[in-house]
């Protein structure tokens, strides 16, 4: 009998999980990652990190029967994506109804070096978004999808600055993408040589690459009495 009743826990356990996952996961045939499937990854907690730690992002669609790439400043609020830019553009003008919007993001890690020239590689983080996108035309949500692109780059600026006055706001569209199209791609670790390689004599391993905050430079017409905020430092 407990035998019966513990089985039934885990089975209960599993069904839950399963339900759970099926729920957090961004999976669908075009998402799907097909070369090296093993690096690919569906979950919220792997690709919202990798969206909010980049600092733009690059948007492809499908303007006048010719594809097109832009980048862009993007911002992430809970389970939308949004970008922005001159409401006088005709590429973001062309993006609203679009069923066929493509979003990458990617971060690297480092140099991958390897004894063959072949197998040089990258290690990588990144993310494939697809959606539809649609303007951002009630105020308030316009407005803090902007506040949020701000705090995405820079954290408190928002705060410390002259906010957008309503011709600024009119000369800015705002995109919305709803994330439920979504993929992560992620290599780490060494080199993957050939056996018979291994045993020449060529260094091989990891570049690490990051990218840092350098020194500010401030404006040449900056007032010595206006000191850095704390949020710079």
């Amino acid at each position: 009998m407990l035998f019966v009743k513990f089985s039934a826990h885990i089975g209960y356990s599993f069904f839950i999980k399963n339900i759970k996952n099926q729920m957090n996961t961004f999976k669908t045939d075009r998402t799907r990652v097909r070369r090296i499937p093993e690096r690919g990854h569906y979950d919220k907690e792997t690709i919202y990190p990798i969206i909010d730690e980049a600092l733009y992002c690059h948007v492809g669609i499908n303007h006048n029967c010719s594809p097109v790439v832009i980048p862009t400043i993007h911002a992430r609020v809970k389970d939308t994506l949004y970008i922005h830019g001159s409401a006088a553009s005709r590429l973001l003008k062309s993006i609203p109804g679009e069923n066929n919007i493509c979003v990458t993001i990617t971060l690297i890690d480092g140099i991958v070096l390897a004894r063959s020239a072949f197998h040089h590689s990258l290690n990588y983080r990144s993310v494939v978004v697809f959606g539809k996108g649609d303007l951002v035309e009630d105020e308030r949500e316009k407005w803090d999808a902007l506040k949020a692109v701000s705090d995405h780059l820079v954290p408190n600026r928002w705060n410390d600055v002259r906010e957008p006055n309503k011709k600024e706001m009119e000369a800015t569209t705002v995109i919305s993408i709803s994330l439920e199209e979504a993929s992560a791609k992620i290599r780490t670790g060494p080199p993957g040589d050939d056996d018979e390689d291994y045993a020449l004599p060529v260094w091989a391993g990891i570049l690490p690459t990051e990218l840092k905050k350098g020194t500010l430079i401030p404006d040449p017409v900056l007032p010595d009495s206006i000191g850095i905020p704390e949020y710079l430092k």
